[in-house]
């Protein structure tokens, strides 16, 4: 009821209700990824207080990255049986109770199950699924704004959080720094309870952009989807050499950014002398960077080729993590990688996401793009165990950050691959399948 008195008034002021849902939905993907990244700032004080090793606070992460990823096809089946609202109020109150409850942990099993199972399962339930579904449904037109606003969301909860997060652990504690986070997530749990509706007929709309009919039709019947769909769409998105070399490049996105630098560029930092909130200050940066070069990149990926426009994303990212054992992490040098890494952080998402509607069809694609989400989140997951087993046994990263340097030239090289033809009889297989 509330909603629909809202509507009304937005209405009465020219404002659609879209617009409503879509800053809820920003929101929600923005305190989802400040939990995602605060755990990264973590990994020292929770190493000198329980003698944890970073190979093994690692793995707990790794676990998180790899259930975020496999929901990602099933997230959309969820949304259509049980509702958009009933869904990301789940997931939040997930995150929230995981963070909280790690606080009292102990042994490192608990650490497994509160921020490895339970963080990793709320935060897969709001992934970049949500933001598609929201702007699917509720967008006819500036669909590809909201994405990509909702995209760079991400960006901006590390932006956000994270130096004030490592300004109250050197200054009370790491416990204290899950408060913000865990309150922002209560916070924003009981704003999608009250604001958050599944179609735009349930406010008594249509989607903005659409022509208003004289009499709005009520909200489509679910469409009939099984946990077996997901399965079925893998296995002939699967025939297609494309979708391949996408879900490959796209197991290199994450291993270069979150699993490795959002879960590890603090304590890289620490072993150059570098404090907790200047190097929080310096992930911040490429934040802001990365709001900007993904929004702009959503821009060229309407304009050019997508082959080439990830092409010089995953090569420039190559080199930027080449140099960055190189940059003698002074202001200067680690400001100049913030900008050259953060233009790009996820900017490879736009891109990825056209190519795949292209190849595959839009009514298939958000599955399709489930799965090659899912590779991102297993390269994430390996990068943030590898890169703690680097730290561990070799104790540096600089191998990781080689290794990942390394695998990005070769994803800028595999994209090319794809050939423009393979885009229209890659679509015509999955629909004949």
């Amino acid at each position: 009821m509330f909603a629909q008195q809202l509507s009304v008034w937005l209405g009465s002021r020219k404002i659609h209700y879209a617009w409503i849902i879509a800053a809820t939905t920003f929101l929600t993907m923005l305190v989802t990824s400040a939990a995602l990244g605060l755990p990264g700032a973590l990994l020292q004080p929770l190493h000198q207080e329980f003698g944890w090793t970073t190979e093994s606070i690692s793995s707990a992460l790794a676990l998180r990255f790899v259930l975020f990823g496999l929901l990602g096809p099933f997230a959309a089946i969820f949304m259509s049986r049980f509702g958009v609202r009933a869904v990301v109020v789940t997931a939040l109150a997930m995150v929230a109770s995981g963070l909280a409850l790690a606080t009292l942990a102990t042994e490192l099993w608990q650490l497994f199950v509160l921020w490895g199972v339970v963080l990793g399962v709320g935060s897969g339930l709001t992934a970049l699924v949500l933001g598609a579904v929201v702007a699917s449904r509720w967008f006819s037109a500036r669909r590809g704004l909201v994405i990509g606003l909702l995209t760079a969301s991400s960006a901006t909860g590390q932006l956000v959080f994270l130096p004030f997060a490592a300004w109250l652990i050197e200054h009370a504690g790491w416990r204290m720094a899950v408060i913000p986070v865990f309150v922002a997530c209560s916070v924003v749990g009981v704003l999608a309870w009250c604001f958050l509706r599944n179609h735009p007929q349930d406010v008594g709309l249509v989607s903005f952009g659409e022509p208003v009919p004289d009499v709005i039709a009520p909200p489509p019947a679910p469409a009939p989807m099984s946990l077996a769909m997901p399965f079925a769409i893998l296995r002939e998105a699967g025939r297609s050499r494309t979708f391949w070399v996408l879900f490959g490049t796209f197991f290199v996105c994450g291993l270069s950014t979150n699993g490795l630098v959002q879960t590890h560029f603090i304590s890289l930092c620490g072993d150059y002398g570098m404090g907790p909130v200047p190097a929080a200050s310096v992930l911040a940066m490429i934040g802001a960077f990365d709001l900007v070069g993904t929004i702009l990149s959503g821009w060229l990926s309407d304009r050019y080729d997508n082959r080439k426009l990830l092409f010089w994303y995953y090569g420039l990212r190559g080199l930027s993590l080449f140099w960055l054992p190189h940059s003698d992490f002074t202001f200067y040098g680690l400001s100049l990688f913030a900008m050259f890494y953060g233009l790009d952080w996820i900017a490879t998402v736009p891109p990825t996401v056209r190519l795949v509607g292209t190849t595959f069809g839009k009514e298939r694609a958000g599955l399709v793009f489930g799965w090659i989400f899912a590779a991102h989140q297993l390269g994430a997951a390996v990068a943030a165990y590898g890169a703690g087993l680097s730290r561990t046994v070799l104790l540096s990263y600089t191998p990781a950050l080689y290794a990942a340097g390394g695998a990005c030239l070769l994803a800028a090289i595999a994209i090319i691959a794809i050939r423009p033809r393979a885009v229209t009889s890659a679509a015509g297989a999955v629909k004949s399948a």
